[in-house]
């Protein structure tokens, strides 16, 4: 099979189109021949020797797939509604890059109705994590008010969308007045730009000193001391990556006032269990807002895989930070 490996770690020309064995799916797998990929920030990081891979996984990068099930354990398949020739996405601890993927049973969802493979490829990675961060750890609720920063990054687009469809009141950051606009027509209720606002005061403007609920945060560094002081009493503060840097310096005093939870969680070595859980909760939940079209997949570039540069050229894209929405592989074209 045709795949795009990290050949060293560095910069993007360091992903390679090359050629691996075929896989075959064990217990409790299933062989999925992928039409699309999606890229996620963390195969940059991985690229960059940053995100290592967990035990056992494969060392191809790519988080999430879309496909059509070639083969597979059979009893698994069956107690999970699937067989083979069904048409599903999922969501992976690697080896997404690839024509072929092997994938657990229980984190293949059915690709939803009406949506295209492209579009089901950029689901499982944005949408498992929002779901494990947003309602489980922070346990966001209608009525709510909820703080998403980066809102045109692909976790963003997912979290506004998911946010608002169930009830929630949806703030968001971004770096442009073009990329607030995008957010807004999301379906954010407010916009920052937060390169131009200082996005504490301006919360506090907007809430009228309340605060927010509930804060999805993938900057961390010193962004965290201005969230604690624009968050609500009993808020929730998740974080999901340390774009802004690893350590932070914020009002403890605050945290013990407010009675405030600051929290976080990497979704890639958790076990399939955990993922399997969020999985069937997206399936009840989530799936039937895709379906009805109140959440639509987002895509900024389509990369045919028929260039050799494919990869290279979406993870150059996604460190100018320009896109709005998801990146994928076109494994059909």
């Amino acid at each position: 099979m045709k795949v795009f490996e990290i050949t060293t770690y560095g910069a993007p020309e360091v992903l390679r189109m090359g050629e691996r064995p075929d896989p075959q799916a064990g217990v409790g797998e299933v062989l999925i021949r992928v039409t699309a990929s999606g890229i996620n920030r963390p195969d940059v990081l991985q690229r960059m020797g940053h995100y290592p891979v967990p035990p056992g996984a494969s060392d191809i990068p790519g988080l999430e797939v879309a496909g059509v099930i070639v083969s597979g354990d059979a009893a698994a398949m069956a107690s999970a509604g699937l067989s083979v020739g069904d048409r599903v996405c999922a969501l992976v601890a690697g080896g997404g890059y690839a024509q072929l993927c092997l994938a657990p049973v229980a984190q293949c969802l059915p690709i939803p109705k009406g949506l295209t493979d492209i579009e089901a490829a950029t689901l499982p990675e944005t949408f498992f994590t929002v779901w494990s961060n947003v309602f489980d750890r922070a346990r966001l609720q209608a009525g709510e008010r909820f703080l998403v920063q980066g809102g045109t990054s692909g976790i963003g687009v997912t979290a506004i969308q998911m946010a608002k469809a169930l009830g929630a009141t949806v703030i968001a950051t971004a770096g442009s007045d073009d990329k607030c606009a995008a957010c807004i027509k999301l379906g954010a209720d407010h916009a920052i730009n937060y390169k131009t606002q200082d996005f504490g005061a301006e919360i506090k403007t907007m809430t009228n000193g309340k605060g927010v609920d509930v804060i999805l945060d993938m900057v961390a560094g010193n962004y965290i001391a201005k969230e604690v002081e624009c968050m609500a009493e009993d808020g929730r503060l998740v974080i999901i990556a340390v774009q802004g840097g690893v350590k932070s310096e914020f009002n403890a005093g605050m945290v013990l006032r407010k009675r405030l939870t600051i929290t976080g969680s990497t979704l890639r070595p958790r076990p399939v269990t955990f993922k399997a859980a969020i999985a069937q909760a997206l399936r009840t939940t989530v799936w039937p807002l895709l379906e009805n079209g109140a959440i639509k997949p987002v895509i900024h570039t389509v990369f045919s895989t028929s260039q050799i540069n494919a990869a290279e050229q979406a993870h150059a894209l996604m460190e100018t930070n320009q896109h709005v929405g998801k990146l994928v592989l076109d494994w059909n074209t």
